[in-house]
């Protein structure tokens, strides 16, 4: 199976930690479907770390824990799959989870004949306690070849945080999406720390080994799991922007029972989506401007000749951004421009941009346009 675009979904982790249940899930997931964004395109619903008993079974297979998830997750991956959407689950490539679980080093194929045989979709797959005497990539291979062995289509989230040369050896060893970074946490520094860590990266990216720049914060509001005084509206719109332009998964982190209508929007709006979701999957080009560190821009080639741009404001105060299109290599000779629309109003622009593309942005937000090259004249 290809993994052609950016998986979508939503995760346990950010929000809840070890706080999960049947319950939990179930709810999500039917808030998902009832608040539109299974019809979004967000697929999965993960339960991440802290679901399993302490200790395997007398046969060496995982356990749910009877307390949490009572019925065990082939009942949830069927409520899950009738629902229309898919279920992942989460392991370790070390002796115990993150958490202090039972993680799969030695048992990657009973483990991936459980998940399999409980119908799980997509499986991230941490790398706390891995040993040091073993090479990460072979770990890594070995459960990939596990789940092949099922012969059951599992997505092969890869969660090494981008230690030990991962991008020397990941789209060998099969991983679908691989975490090119540490935990993000829910703040605007936290954001930024990570997308800037890949900005030299993001052309290794492609589909079935999508560079993973860890679950959305948006809509978190600095409660749950990764609480780190939170973001303004403007800073998780610049999140979810960034995102979407570099194609990273998206996974959200929230509590999409309770959230916000305007963070609800922003995730479901369909400009930024088509972006992340486009099946050219190309890499930003970062469009040296004047005070780029302060006003950073990108560009970003699009299936069917069309392109998108963004335009980042990390100034405390309101500022006019611009993008010099002579920067990405458009001829300012007077004959092509750019026709746009704001993705995230939706606004058709009057004017058609032939040298410069700027805006009005608000403090630490971000502004996104798709266009298409025009002959002016």
């Amino acid at each position: 199976m290809i993994v052609r675009t950016p998986p979508m979904g939503w995760n346990t982790w950010n929000t809840f930690g070890e706080n999960i249940n049947e319950a939990l899930i179930m709810e999500t997931c039917d808030a998902m479907v009832e608040k539109g964004l299974r019809n979004a395109g967000y697929q999965y619903i993960v339960i991440d770390d802290c679901w399993s008993m302490d200790e395997r079974d007398s046969e060496g297979r995982l356990q749910a824990d009877p307390v949490k998830f009572p019925h065990g997750m082939k009942y949830l991956a069927d409520y899950i799959h009738s629902k229309g959407m898919k279920i992942g689950m989460y392991s370790c490539c070390g002796p115990r989870t993150c958490a202090g679980y039972p993680g799969s080093l030695d048992h990657e194929f009973i483990d991936a004949k459980f998940f399999a045989d409980n119908e799980i979709d997509y499986l991230k797959y941490d790398y706390c306690y891995h040993p040091r005497n073993l090479n990460c990539s072979t770990l890594y291979n070995r459960m990939r070849m596990a789940l092949n062995a099922t012969g059951r289509d599992i997505v092969f989230s890869v969660c090494n945080w981008g230690d030990d040369g991962t991008l020397e050896w990941i789209r060998a060893v099969g991983g679908d999406l691989y975490r090119s970074t540490g935990d993000i946490e829910d703040s605007f520094r936290s954001i930024m720390d990570i997308f800037n860590s890949q900005i030299n990266n993001f052309a290794l990216s492609g589909p079935s080994c999508f560079n993973d720049m860890d679950m959305l914060v948006c809509g978190m509001n600095n409660k749950g799991n990764v609480s780190a005084g939170g973001c303004t509206f403007e800073e998780y719109k610049t999140h979810f922007a960034l995102w979407c332009m570099a194609q990273s998964p998206l996974m959200i982190g929230c509590d999409v029972r309770n959230v916000d209508d305007d963070i609800l929007a922003l995730l479901k709006n369909p400009d930024l989506i088509a972006i992340n979701q486009d099946p050219g999957v190309r890499p930003i080009i970062p469009v040296n401007m004047f005070n780029e560190e302060r006003y950073p821009a990108y560009a970003k080639h699009l299936e069917n000749g069309e392109y998108a741009f963004s335009l980042t404001n990390l100034e405390d105060e309101t500022r006019e951004v611009f993008l010099i299109l002579a920067d990405m290599g458009l001829p300012l000779d007077g004959h092509w421009g750019f026709k746009l629309r704001d993705c995230i109003t939706g606004e058709e622009i009057d004017r058609v941009a032939e040298d410069i593309i700027k805006a009005e942005v608000k403090a630490h937000s971000t502004k996104v346009f798709r266009g298409k090259l025009v002959r002016v004249r």
